[in-house]
């Protein structure tokens, strides 16, 4: 881990709640209402949600799964994601979800309007920012945790 983190304390709560209170909790609000307002499919979002976890590397983000009323992605998801590209795992929506998360991190300035043709062929408008809202914030967040060895130490709830 590369910020010191008091004994007995929780490491991700002391970082986001204690040492920055006015962003940490603005940012965990802004990364909760990500998974509570969403209007998009739990395919689609786990894809793109995935795609930025293998891109930042963060190990609580890779492990971890949104669920849904119960309902998860399979347990071969992951793997799919990394074969976004080939996968018959995925409709349309799903494999541009994943494309667009990786394109979004790697080579924002090169989403062209080929690329643009076939999200609004298969995304309304409100559903392409909230899918770009939601990339951020994986986007920002998990790379944030991974930098500092957060994700190392991150408990995935029970």
């Amino acid at each position: 881990m590369n910020i010191d983190i008091p004994e007995g304390q929780e490491p991700i709560g002391y970082v986001w709640g204690e040492m920055v209170p006015g962003i940490g909790m603005a940012a965990a609000n802004f990364s909760l209402s990500v998974y509570e307002h969403t209007t998009l499919g739990l395919r689609e979002f786990e894809a793109a949600r995935l795609r930025i976890a293998q891109i930042n590397g963060c190990l609580f983000c890779l492990d971890w799964r949104t669920d849904r009323d119960g309902e998860k992605v399979e347990d071969e998801f992951a793997e799919a994601v990394t074969q976004w590209r080939t996968t018959e795992a995925f409709d349309d929506r799903t494999r541009l979800a994943a494309e667009y998360a990786e394109r979004y991190a790697l080579d924002h300035h090169g989403l062209d309007d080929e690329f643009w043709n076939r999200m609004t062929a298969h995304y309304s408008q409100h559903e392409i920012v909230e899918l770009s809202m939601s990339i951020g914030s994986w986007l920002a967040f998990g790379r944030l945790n991974h930098v500092l060895g957060l994700d190392a130490v991150c408990v995935l709830p029970h």
